[in-house]
């Protein structure tokens, strides 16, 4: 334990220095600290990146996630985030199901997660999100009907889903599970769907639904491509049109070398990602906002007379949006489009 305790504490003082030689002082809108399991930190290293964290200037209507492991998240660790002005919080439930949950290698049950967001509500988080992962080996749609009846009495305000696509040479593949039939996944996809939109959720995104006012700040900010900075190992920032990936080396991270690899991204490639990302919204592109932006409209560039024809695309209110009937199946109209 002291073994790793001593990694924990070397690799703090690296992202504090990355973070002071980089982060030039803008005030940011949003701060999102995730894509690995911060809450596994122990009180004490937890409160030492939380004090590191404080470099940064939020604005006034600022958004703070934290992203938290059912498994090690308790009362006093949520009470020092909300000491440090965290005021969102994202749970990686995936299922409530057992069964679900040990194919999926999670160590907790349907009432620990109720336990766990209880305490969130009693500690005054008020803006809270869960990730659920539908199409598991074996699941059947009785067993989604379940977690999402579940997850709407858990009475929070953002919900991710995501369909499980099993990758080669992953755990699961390796033990010989395969991906759902398609037609399965697109049924349970739709429920979602209906469901939580019956249950006043927005569904601004393909994957994301929210209560009115609660969509994910952060994420809107990637959809809409915007600059964002990211720091530590494995991080991706987008500044001045440069796309800059850090390196996932624990040896070069130390020793100061963060960057592996920078591409400029010229206006082709720009507009590209602006119409990929900004697809995946339930509202759309502005195409006002793109035409101010690239100079350009995007029937200039694109012939999408077919898709709309096709209502495959629509015009609404002034934006280029995806019909929702076709949200499923986004990736091939993005591919015809592009």
């Amino acid at each position: 334990m002291y073994m790793y305790e001593k990694y924990v504490d070397i690799y703090l003082d690296a992202l504090e220095k990355e973070i002071n030689s980089l982060y030039k002082g803008e005030v940011l809108d949003t701060l999102y600290i995730g894509g690995g399991t911060p809450t596994s930190l122990d009180i004490n290293r937890l409160t030492r990146l939380l004090q590191i964290l404080k470099k940064f200037k939020l604005s006034d209507n600022y958004e703070f996630t934290f992203e938290c492991n059912i498994e090690n998240t308790d009362k006093e660790k949520l009470e020092l985030l909300k000491y440090y002005g965290v005021n969102r919080l994202s749970f990686g439930v995936q299922s409530f199901n057992k069964n679900m949950l040990k194919l999926l290698n999670r160590d907790y049950t349907k009432e620990d997660i109720f336990d766990i967001i209880d305490t969130a509500h009693k500690v005054g988080f008020k803006n809270i999100n869960i990730d659920l992962i539908y199409g598991v080996p074996n699941e059947n749609l009785d067993i989604l009907k379940k977690d999402i009846s579940l997850f709407l009495k858990l009475d929070i305000t953002h919900i991710s889903t995501y369909a499980l696509m099993i990758e080669n040479n992953t755990v699961l593949s390796n033990l010989n599970y395969k991906n759902i039939d398609e037609d399965l996944e697109y049924e349970m996809y739709s429920y979602i769907k209906d469901k939580l939109v019956e249950n006043n959720f927005n569904h601004y995104e393909i994957s994301n639904y929210s209560k009115v006012g609660y969509e994910s700040k952060h994420n809107l900010n990637y959809w809409n491509n915007n600059s964002y900075y990211g720091f530590g190992l494995g991080a991706v920032s987008y500044i001045d049109n440069y796309r800059i990936t850090n390196t996932s080396n624990m040896r070069n991270y130390l020793n100061n070398r963060y960057e592996k690899e920078r591409a400029y991204e010229d206006k082709k490639t720009q507009i590209s990602n602006e119409i990929i990302l900004g697809l995946r919204k339930t509202e759309g592109i502005s195409l006002t906002h793109f035409e101010k932006k690239f100079n350009v409209k995007i029937e200039d560039i694109y012939d999408i007379k077919k898709l709309i024809y096709n209502h495959m695309l629509e015009e609404e209110n002034g934006y280029l949006k995806i019909n929702e009937k076709y949200l499923y199946i986004s990736n091939e109209i993005l591919c015809e489009f592009i």
